[in-house]
């Protein structure tokens, strides 16, 4: 038996599976996430075990003879948040999670600074890991002083779990201290940031031995024997190993919280240029590249906040089939972008706003903006020589008809549903711990999931919506132009 966690922003998933990735069980627990100022977004740790307490708990009430046979152990976690830990393993501040953008001047100067978009492959973005530290080192420096190792949230999760300091290339590939394409960390960023080898975890492959889970927690959960808890990684990449995404031409886009459009690469090309990330995959001498919107789903639940009906109603307002796009642009900026602006002080903007102005109206601007940015992560994909034919969609948003089939549009790319079921992240790290475990190939065990349905491209409305997109594209120097 195995478990896959999926450590998310606002909940942590665990999925029961067996040997031959037959899905037994699932629990899930949420939390919540601090907002103090504007730009911040913190997170207690202590939730993330309170979380991992309450769903193995309820797995165990449930399947107490599978949790009993359990081998091993995977972790899928939101990447880039700064965990900060004393000598005496405790927690020295609340985590600043990914989307957490008071960074902007500290990633400013890293990334001017010679080396960081050489070796890192990418631009240092206010939300990555190193920038963050760099802040708590100029405004708190007393807690930078007790500094004894930086962990990405699913690494602190793996401390909880094993007691040892491990992470894996895949996460750290997003912290502006590794270097990518040897896949290590890089001592030449770490010193130019002020910080120390001995600060950061050793590092395994996805599928590696990263500890064992500890004793105490064997008898707790009453499982028989040693159990294995494996590297895990970063969860775009995870979620690429749930729906094996994991050959050069293949890729999805993830309607989740934030919006993604992935491409799985043999080799290691970064282009930082394009604010295109390039990171490593969970898979050994495997490499992805993503475009990364910051708001897609979150678009339409800041909708619905404002107006009241849930966002699956506010869907259904359009239908399951478009019709062209609509006369009102949405930039979906709520918290800044990443691809391709690297902007983190632009904002969200409606524009072209009616008196006859009503909820579906509405709705429509807000997706077809989510679809114009996911349109601009594809453009950045492009320009670094990624070549897609199809993609899979996943995430909440894609239960959305109407929105897939714009983004086939906009895309103008074939996308494919799979059936419904379990397939993401948790289903990622369990099938990364099942390879590490049995030492199966992992083309054998992350398989893809089988197909419901393909959404081909409206091409009667292509070039309205690319002229709509143009529009689009149009907005964002003049809206950058009056954001403070």
């Amino acid at each position: 038996m195995y478990l896959g966690f999926d450590l998310g922003t606002s909940g942590l998933r665990t999925l029961l599976v067996t040997e031959t990735g037959e899905i037994l069980g699932s629990a899930e627990a949420h939390y919540d996430v601090s907002h103090l100022h504007a730009g911040w977004s913190e997170q207690d740790p202590a939730a993330w075990i309170d979380a991992c307490e309450k769903t193995v708990s309820e797995l165990r009430a449930t399947h107490p003879a599978q949790i009993a046979a359990l081998k091993g152990v995977g972790i899928s976690g939101h990447m880039h948040g700064a965990t900060l830990i004393g000598k005496d393993g405790n927690v020295l501040r609340p985590c600043m999670l990914w989307n957490d953008t008071r960074s902007a001047e500290q990633a400013a100067r890293l990334d001017a600074t010679e080396g960081f978009r050489d070796i890192s492959g990418n631009i240092v973005f206010p939300g990555f890991t190193a920038p963050k530290v760099a802040w708590v080192k100029e405004n708190e420096p007393e807690v930078f002083a007790k500094i004894h190792k930086v962990l990405l949230p699913k690494d602190y999760l793996r401390y909880w779990l094993t007691g040892e300091y491990f992470g894996d290339m895949s996460d750290a590939a997003g912290t502006s201290w590794l270097d990518v394409g040897a896949r290590d960390w890089s001592q030449e960023l770490l010193e130019k940031s002020g910080m120390r080898r001995d600060q950061m975890p050793d590092l395994v492959e996805g599928s590696e031995t990263a500890g064992m889970l500890r004793t105490a927690l064997c008898s707790e959960w009453g499982v028989d024997g040693p159990v294995v808890v494996v590297g895990g990684g970063g969860d775009n990449a995870v979620a690429a190993c749930g729906v094996g995404c994991f050959s050069e031409g293949d890729g999805f886009v993830s309607l989740g919280t934030s919006g993604v459009v992935l491409a799985a690469k043999d080799s290691f090309a970064p282009k930082p240029e394009s604010a295109v990330h390039t990171f490593c995959h969970a898979i050994p001498e495997t490499w992805y590249q993503m475009g990364v919107i910051l708001a897609a789903t979150d678009c339409m639940n800041w909708l619905s906040k404002n107006l009241g009906p849930k966002p699956a109603e506010l869907s259904a307002l359009l239908g399951d089939r478009i019709s062209g796009p609509g006369d009102i642009r949405f930039l979906p900026y709520l918290s800044g972008e990443r691809t391709p602006h690297n902007d983190s002080n632009i904002r969200a903007s409606l524009v072209g706003l009616d008196v006859g102005t009503g909820h579906a109206e509405l709705t429509q601007a807000v997706m077809e903006g989510v679809g114009f940015a996911l349109r601009d992560n594809l453009e950045a994909l492009k320009s670094t020589g990624t070549d897609l034919q199809r993609l899979l969609a996943i995430g909440g948003g894609s239960a959305s008809s109407y929105w897939v089939e714009m983004l086939a549009t906009l895309l103008d790319l074939q996308i494919d549903l799979p059936e419904a079921g379990d397939f993401g992240a948790a289903l990622g790290a369990a099938r990364l711990a099942i390879v590490g475990v049995t030492g199966a190939a992992p083309q054998d065990v992350m398989t893809g999931p089988k197909v419901a349905k393909t959404v081909n491209p409206r091409t009667e409305l292509s070039q309205a919506y690319s002229e709509a997109y143009e529009e689009y594209r149009a907005l964002y120097p003049a809206i950058k132009a009056i954001t403070k």
